[in-house]
Order: C-alpha cells, then sequence, then structure tokens
C-alpha cells in the first residue's frame, strides 16, 4: 500500500469488535457496535501552524490508539477498510 495522508491526518486500520462478552452472549454482527480502536498505519507530515512552522505529530506508524465512535471518514483501500481522521479526533495511545 502506497498512501501519504496530508496534514495532520492518519491512516487507521480498526481493531475488530468482540463477538462474545463476558456473560458469553453472543453478539450478531448487525447489533455490534462500531470499533473504537485501532492501529496507525500511515502518518502525515503534521500541520503547520501560523508562524509557518510544521507542528510534529505526537503518534507514529505502529501506535494503537482511541477515537470517538463516529471520527474519521471511511475508505476502502485493496479490498480492507480503513478510516482517515485528524490527530486531534485520536482520544488517547494504548500502551
Amino acid at each position: 500500500m502506497n498512501i501519504k495522508p496530508l496534514a495532520d491526518r492518519v491512516l487507521v486500520e480498526p481493531m475488530e469488535a468482540e463477538e462474545v462478552k463476558k456473560g458469553g452472549i453472543i453478539i450478531p454482527d448487525t447489533a455490534k457496535e462500531k470499533p473504537q480502536q485501532g492501529k496507525i498505519i500511515a502518518v502525515g507530515p503534521g500541520r503547520t501552524a501560523e508562524d509557518g512552522k510544521r507542528v510534529k505529530m505526537e503518534v507514529s506508524v505502529g501506535d494503537k490508539i482511541l477515537y470517538g465512535k463516529y471520527s474519521g471518514s471511511e475508505v476502502d483501500i485493496d479490498a480492507n477498510k480503513y478510516l482517515i481522521m485528524r490527530e486531534s479526533d485520536i482520544l488517547a495511545i494504548i500502551k
């Protein structure tokens, strides 16, 4: 895959939602919530500040992240689903 997000955007591969909850109940695909965790596949160079300097990204390729439920735009690349979102849509890095 040869994709480079622009400005402060990142390409995220969403992690699959759990199929079985703690009580052993199997959740059908239609009732699953959208995943809110993902892995960063590509990052842009960062946004440009008002003074013209580039602001470095706080996330990097390979980071596992938490993001808002309805963050980003869904895109299909090579038959895989990804999200493109701004760095500001990322809530946290999972360590």
